[in-house]
């Protein structure tokens, strides 16, 4: 039968492993109908093993259609599979486990390739760390979507600065989770209120008083107590360091995806291996995987090829059939569609230069030029009462491209924007910016956006990044590491950097005393004035990864 015509699909099994500690694990198999044997296609996750991570990709059956044995299974304390739920503790040695069992299946050819999105593309990683260290069986390949690598600084902090709303809400969710599988329908109702609520309206923003209440039932804590102890147990990236990462994958992740950053480091760190690596950058948020994001129609380039992609990579390194496509795709999201590169695109930044008359924070605005201008500072001045918001990018409310300049007229927000594009230019890698900043607070955040200007008006935003200055005396200049990008600029358009002292609630505020954000009351925050340097002798700017 060709490759391409799909197979008939046998109703699903329901499959046991029972763990060395007497735990039993459950899963769903679906199988491609009639005698053969097939790869197995495993995926571990803890939502639900129906889902089976269905927000983002196609249903089993579909893979198991393109000749593949595919397994759904739920983690320990997850769904129908017995123990106790710890986040990503017990992934290591029940995903090495679940592997040796995989293989083994009927229907099984012995080998086995894992996938997933999210929480299920860490149980991947560390299901590999888990057979490296027992000796057991290994992926044969992986394909992990939009995870975490280091989990601390690429999941649940930023720049240093914790994520309040998305720790918060993912934390409730899970929390919640754990309370209805026990049946306690009190604790489900509280923990699902705070996950689709705010709950971070008490004295201290961080520590909502529901969380605390169900602290058994969630990692919150755990993560907000920041024990480097604690990282090292489940962190893939601390797991898997000096280990032998000779696995093909292919990773998967999105420009307006919060875990953009895990999907890189895992990437360079595999591809720092022997086996073939390939990357595949869409423009999503986390999810879903559609033609709109945000407020942008992106055309049906944007719609996810990744099903496909997935069942064409495996087909190459486990059944031997060409793949054609390039290591690296990337979706432009200027030019609307997909852009190939033989590796993660790393050209030397072009730096533009802030200028302006000191009124960079109003009406006015800034300027990015290519040399540094007179000296001169912007004052942008922080209010606790009235923190600036974020719209748009990974973290905003909401999220994607949206139009921010709304945002951008506020007088808590400096602005500096570029000349107006004359001829088509491409921008593919990692963006950051470089500020010099004077203040007489003991601490404060920086936030900057980089957008796209429109001819009418509208700032679209392209990507951001958040920095904790717990130190404010620390020498400069203070870098904020931006996400990456790819897009192709058409004449008339221009780019905007904007900056600005506060991005709640995606982060909490800085109280500007020194003291920890997570942990000071609202009724210390101070106002904070900080003046944004440039000319020469301090030289503040944004660092653009512009190809040709």
């Amino acid at each position: 039968m060709p490759a391409d015509t799909p197979l008939a699909v046998a109703e699903p099994e329901t499959a046991t492993l029972t763990l060395p500690d007497g735990v039993q694990l459950t899963a769903d198999v679906w199988r491609p109908a009639g005698p053969g044997r097939h790869p197995v296609l495993l995926m571990r996750q803890p939502y639900g093993r129906a889902i089976a991570s269905t927000l983002t990709l196609a249903h089993p059956a579909w893979y198991a259609a393109r000749g593949y044995l595919v397994v759904a299974q739920d983690v320990r304390g997850r769904g129908g599979s017995g123990g106790r739920f710890r986040l990503f503790e017990h992934e290591a040695a029940d995903g090495a486990a679940t592997l040796a069992w995989a293989a083994d299946l009927p229907g099984s050819d012995g080998r086995v390739a894992t996938y997933g999105f999210s929480y299920q593309a860490v149980t991947q990683f560390l299901a590999l760390e888990g057979a490296l260290r027992a000796g057991t069986k290994r992926p044969d390949a992986i394909v992990p979507a939009m995870g975490g690598w280091d989990i601390r600084d690429d999941w649940a902090f930023t720049g240093g600065a914790f994520g309040l709303a998305g720790n918060i809400g993912w934390a409730s969710q899970m929390g919640a989770e754990v309370a209805r599988l026990r049946g306690d329908a009190a604790a489900f109702a509280s923990l699902a209120a705070a996950a689709r609520g705010t709950p971070w309206s008490g004295p201290v923003a961080a520590r909502p008083e529901i969380l605390a209440h169900h602290a058994a039932d969630h990692h919150y804590f755990d993560w907000l107590g920041d024990d480097p102890a604690y990282w090292d147990r489940i962190a893939p990236a601390r797991r898997l360091s000096g280990s032998d990462l000779a696995v093909p994958g292919l990773h998967v992740g999105g420009w307006q995806d919060f875990l953009l950053d895990g999907t890189l480091g895992a990437y360079e760190a595999f591809r720092a291996g022997p086996a073939p690596q390939r990357l595949l950058i869409g423009p999503w948020t986390h999810a879903p995987w559609g033609r709109r994001i945000g407020g942008l129609d992106l055309g049906p380039e944007a719609v996810t090829p990744v099903d496909a992609a997935t069942v064409a990579f495996l087909d190459h390194v486990l059944l031997g059939r060409e793949d054609r496509g390039a290591p690296v795709r990337l979706f432009d999201v200027g030019s609307r569609g997909w852009a190939g590169f033989s590796a993660w695109p790393e050209p030397e930044p072009t730096a533009l230069h802030f200028a302006s008359d000191g009124l960079a924070a109003t009406a006015a605005g800034g300027r990015l030029a290519a040399a540094p201008g007179e000296a001169g500072e912007d004052r942008l001045v922080h209010d606790p009462w009235r923190p600036a918001p974020i719209v748009g990018g990974p973290w905003g409310t909401p999220p994607g491209y949206q139009d921010r300049a709304a945002l951008d007229d506020r007088s808590d927000v400096a602005v500096y924007d570029g000349p107006v594009i004359a001829a088509p230019l491409q921008l593919a890698g990692r963006v950051a910016a470089e500020v010099f900043v004077e203040t007489a607070a003991a601490s404060h955040d920086l936030h900057a956006t980089l957008s796209l200007v429109e001819p009418d008006g509208r700032a679209l935003t392209l990507t951001a990044g958040h920095l904790r200055v717990a130190d404010a005396d620390a020498p400069g200049p203070r870098r904020i590491a931006m996400r990456g990008v790819c897009c192709t600029l058409r004449p008339g358009q221009r780019l905007r950097l904007s900056l600005q002292a506060a991005a709640w609630p995606a982060f909490a505020v800085n109280p500007g005393t020194g003291s920890s954000p997570e942990a000071a009351a609202a009724m210390q925050a101070q106002v904070v004035v900080l003046a944004l340097c440039h000319g020469a002798e301090r030289p503040s700017r944004l660092l653009l990864p512009i190809l040709g």
